[in-house]
């Protein structure tokens, strides 16, 4: 045989012996049980962000490891995130990206769940099975599957060593005081009301006897079993959202995932990033209540457009009121968005988990930045403000949360996200959003990504949560953390 036949033999051979790529199912089952994850943990709107982003970096980081997916690892690119790789490198050949992005999240997962439900962490290990057997029933051989498992450990271990140094525990159990004065935010949730609220527009109860939302066996149901199940509060590591208690006062202090280009972009340790300032919105109007001032004004247009609203408007308010429990939180619901995209633009793993990783990143950046100005602010919520200039009768579609007004989370994690999905999907094919339908609300149609992230920030306002400037420049704040994200972020080489 001529070299030249023996060499393209031995190449038709390779080719013919190496397994399949990786379905990208692979990658969406990680998205869906994360989704139930944060549903049942019952885990703050922050604290879910944060664990889906470093969940989608190790899912990431595992695919990327295979040369075959021509993705380009995050290390040395995202903020204190160092390269291991020239002392953990697989020895014996390339690892299978799908094997070590399974072991690598479990590790990650079953971390930053630890003081969760036994059964999260059952569901993650069995999850992390079932996805390196399958992939060495489509032809991965023993020897590859062990050193890709081992590679995943490893690269596990280092993710968590990352996200232990980004200030979440220096916050946690620290003490924090309220701004006393008419201009602050008070909070008006009860220990009768419960958020998440329900589509009917009930809430779950909460009373000081039972603030976890124990089970209580005479109002159970399968919908309020799965939403009320006992639960122990460590809120040394897997908080659970209290609405009687201010939620993360400290986020905004947290290390964002995006530094600035050609350096580390870090301040001192927990103070961000030097350059997410310039995302910051521009400062509200000086609390007044006397007629004609601007903030009368903000709180009259606000008035004239929640106090009777249309079932239309309310209907665009409980569909993305998205309280955790009810639908896990405004970022998952970004997230299950992502998944929807994975079999209608049937991409490929690698896109998939691209996807799932950027959109990631943008909407826990966005929930630091935007955290960091609802605390600095500390703007009354429109509720208080109306209840005391307008109508003192005035109640909201949607229970208050229990943090500042301004700006709107919801408006700024929204467009962030969105930046990213139309960098890389576009922004011209309908779609339609099927989020809610295991509770009961059926899809809504969309133009575009752009119009769904529209009718969040107008639902905010509907729903009786906040000012028109705080949807209008939250969703301009998202738009620029969104940007820097897909700037200063290469996914491919």
């Amino acid at each position: 045989m001529k070299p030249e036949a023996a060499t393209l033999a031995a190449l038709l051979l390779s080719a013919c012996a190496a397994p399949p790529p990786p379905d990208p199912q692979l990658v969406a089952q990680w998205l869906r049980t994360s989704l139930a994850f944060v549903r049942s943990e019952r885990l703050g709107p922050p604290v879910a962000a944060r664990i889906s982003a470093y969940g989608a970096i190790a899912l990431y980081e595992g695919y990327a490891s295979d040369p075959r997916s021509g993705l380009r690892s995050l290390m040395g690119q995202l903020n204190g995130f160092e390269d291991f790789t020239t002392r953990a490198a697989p020895e014996g050949g390339p690892p299978d990206g799908a094997i070590v992005a399974a072991e690598a999240e479990r590790v990650v997962l079953d971390s930053l769940f630890r003081d969760g439900f036994a059964s999260t962490r059952r569901t993650i290990d069995s999850l992390a099975d079932a996805q390196i057997s399958a992939r060495g029933a489509v032809g991965v051989s023993g020897a590859q599957g062990r050193r890709s498992i081992e590679y995943g450990r490893k690269l596990g271990a280092a993710i968590l060593a990352w996200a232990a140094r980004d200030s979440f525990f220096a916050t946690r159990g620290r003490p924090w005081t309220a701004p006393v004065g008419r201009r602050y935010w008070v909070n008006t949730a009860t220990p009768d009301q419960y958020v998440p609220l329900m589509l009917s527009a009930q809430s779950d109860l909460v009373t000081p006897a039972n603030p976890g939302v124990n089970l209580e066996l005479e109002r159970a149901s399968e919908k309020f079993v799965f939403a009320n199940r006992p639960k122990e509060s460590r809120p040394t590591t897997l908080p659970t959202f209290n609405p009687v208690r201010p939620t993360e006062p400290f986020w905004g202090r947290l290390r964002p995932f995006v530094g600035e280009p050609g350096g580390s972009g870090l301040r001192a340790p927990g103070s961000g990033l030097a350059d997410l300032d310039a995302c910051d919105p521009p400062s509200p109007p000086p609390y007044s209540e006397s007629p004609g001032s601007d903030f009368w004004r903000m709180g009259k247009d606000f008035f004239d457009s929640a106090r009777a609203p249309t079932a239309e408007q309310r209907q665009i308010a409980l569909f993305w009121a998205d309280n955790p429990v009810a639908t896990g939180t405004p970022g998952f619901h970004w997230i299950s968005v992502v998944n929807q995209m994975i079999a209608r633009r049937r991409l490929m793993a690698d896109q998939a988990v691209e996807l799932y990783a950027l959109t990631s990143i943008a909407i826990a950046d966005a929930f630091i930045g935007c955290w960091k100005e609802k605390y600095r602010s500390n703007v009354v919520r429109p509720v208080t403000y109306v209840q005391r200039v307008f109508d003192p009768k005035f109640s909201t579609i949607v229970v208050t949360p229990p943090f500042p007004e301004y700006p709107s989370g919801h408006s700024t994690l929204s467009a962030a996200a969105v930046e990213v999905l139309t960098h890389f999907l576009g922004d011209t094919i309908p779609f339609a959003d099927s989020t809610q339908v295991d509770i009961g609300q059926p899809p809504r149609a969309y133009p575009s990504f752009t119009a769904a992230r529209d009718e969040v920030a107008v639902s905010r306002v509907y729903g009786g949560i906040h000012y028109w400037p705080a949807v209008r420049d939250g969703i301009t704040q998202g738009e620029c953390i969104g940007r820097r994200v897909i700037e200063r972020v290469k996914t491919r080489p």
